[in-house]
């Protein structure tokens, strides 16, 4: 207990034990309540009682019961009584907002999903830099930019394309994925290998191989799979011809000697 604690703590309410643990037997049934774990205190007379819930599915969770009293006055007012979350609960994760949990293959026919006018990932077309314009002008730009039939109203900005390499890189499209550790070759060197324009094409291609699992999607130079244009079968992998036909002999003369 800190020395401000010490100096806040009450004894009347610290000691309100049996009138806290009444006051909860208000609220829900004896069999809900465990023991008593102590006592929090809130500020000048005012203390929270803390008590172990025996409630199924709420493992670690505790019942509080904040008590007061008014100055000079020994009884004791209940502020409160709530079910919380211990130390030890189990209690859902944090909230995470729609846009951010959404991943690579989530939507569905028919879905929207808006880019914000400000997002760092995109640039007026005729800048490739910072973008001065408040929305009412960006929304002037979008409209004569369709008017004049000038193609893309924004592209890719600098900090887009780096965030869209390093997720292609560090994917399933990578170096590091598990098939590509296993190839005999890299993509760089396949022929079915489809190289980009812009500054992307340095790293990356589409792959071309409709046998390849990654047939149609970006990949990166270092990656690779078995299916590369130039893999060659050892004698050892190669399939076994067939043993040679045996010729029945035998007719049915011969079986009946037998």
């Amino acid at each position: 207990m800190s020395t401000l604690e010490r100096k806040l703590t009450d004894s009347a309410t610290a000691d309100a034990v049996d009138a806290a643990r009444s006051a909860l037997l208000d609220e829900v049934d004896a069999a809900d309540i465990g023991e008593h774990l102590g006592h929090q205190v809130e500020g000048l007379r005012v203390v929270t009682h803390l008590f172990a819930c025996t409630r199924k599915g709420y493992v670690g969770w505790q019942w509080a019961v904040t008590l007061t009293r008014a100055s000079r006055q020994r009884k004791v007012t209940v502020v409160e009584v709530v079910l919380l979350p211990g130390p030890d609960a189990i209690v859902a994760p944090a909230w995470v907002p729609y846009r951010e949990r959404l991943q690579p293959g989530d939507m569905s026919p028919g879905d929207l999903l808006p880019v914000a006018d400000d997002d760092p990932r995109l640039v007026p077309t005729y800048s490739f830099g910072d973008d001065p314009l408040d929305t009412d002008e960006k929304a002037q730009i979008r409209q004569v930019a369709k008017d004049l039939g000038l193609g893309r109203v924004r592209v890719l900005s600098p900090e887009g394309r780096d965030s869209a390499a390093e997720r292609w890189y560090d994917g399933e499209a990578g170096p590091d994925a598990p098939i590509a550790k296993s190839a005999p070759h890299q993509c760089y060197s396949c022929g079915f290998l489809v190289r980009l324009s812009g500054p992307l094409s340095q790293l990356f291609g589409v792959c071309a191989n409709g046998d390849a699992n990654d047939d149609g999607r970006v990949v990166a130079f270092q990656h690779g799979c078995g299916g590369h244009s130039e893999v060659r079968l050892s004698k050892r992998q190669q399939p076994q011809p067939p043993a040679p036909p045996v010729i029945d002999t035998i007719s049915l003369d011969d079986l009946e000697t037998f």
